[in-house]
């Protein structure tokens, strides 16, 4: 996509401004979230995987024994939100029989991409320890661009960990962070034109051999539609797929079903 074809970069990239009741999302977040974890009987909460106060994360555990291990990256343009407004999506998972663990991480503009990409391998790395059996990751948003970046050629995961990932799904990600520098986001980012290319998975060569999904809601911007669809042209193999009438805060819903069509691709591999 070309300047001409985008001009306003910070429209292309404005979820919010485009979906109806969107101020109300993350408020309604929260709240399942709190619920959710009130109500799930064995957990274990900000547990510290790193020194920063925003380096916790939270393992939500089936009943009986764990299938393996899903890591669900949440979503907001590195910028905001922490791992409190998403327990309930890892409800799906859950009634399928695995073990779920949900990062927070730092925001830019306190540090860099890089440094989450870095974060979330230590997260990983750190939940991977604790718990047995084969590693799924999903993120939404930036948290799609995240978990895609843990198969890129300079994964922050050492070959034994990497080896575990059986299955990646990235829901409306971010894989190529060049128009990026193009928003007024990138006050925050201060993202260079090198800097870019090197965190955009899109551009770098994938070194694991596990299935990949490019999910993305059809209703969503174009620009997050293009991103998913990169994805799948430049990673072969890569499954691209459109969920009908989704946008880019309810296409996550899905998450907390789990006989959906989304948690299926991710629990089955």
């Amino acid at each position: 996509m070309t300047d001409a074809e985008t001009k306003d970069w910070d429209d292309a990239y404005a979820n919010g401004a485009h979906i109806p009741g969107a101020a109300d999302y993350p408020d309604r977040w929260a709240r399942a979230a709190e619920d959710f974890r009130a109500g799930w009987p064995d957990k274990s909460l900000d547990t510290a995987y790193g020194s920063s106060d925003r380096q916790k994360l939270d393992l939500f555990f089936p009943q009986g024994m764990s299938r393996g291990l899903v890591i669900f990256v949440h979503g907001g343009y590195w910028l905001r939100f922490d791992k409190s407004f998403w327990s309930q999506f890892s409800a799906g998972a859950l009634k399928q029989g695995w073990t779920v663990c949900l990062p927070s991480y730092d925001l830019a503009p306190d540090v860099g991409i890089s440094d989450i990409t870095k974060q979330i391998g230590a997260a990983v790395t750190f939940a991977a320890q604790r718990c047995g059996g084969p590693v799924r990751l999903a993120g939404h948003s930036a948290g799609g661009h995240l978990v895609t970046r843990m198969i890129c050629d300079d994964t922050p995961l050492d070959e034994k960990t990497l080896a575990r990932i059986e299955n990646v799904v990235s829901i409306s990600g971010l894989h190529d962070l060049r128009p990026l520098r193009r928003t007024q986001m990138n006050g925050s980012f201060s993202l260079t034109e090198t800097g870019a290319t090197e965190e955009s998975p899109a551009l770098r060569t994938k070194v694991s051999n596990c299935p990949v999904t490019a999910w993305v809601g059809a209703e969503e911007r174009p620009e997050f539609v293009r991103q998913s669809r990169l994805l799948s042209e430049t990673w072969s193999g890569t499954r691209f797929h459109a969920d009908p009438g989704k946008h880019h805060f309810d296409v996550i819903d899905a998450l907390k079903d789990p006989e959906s069509e989304l948690v299926r691709t991710l629990v089955s591999g």
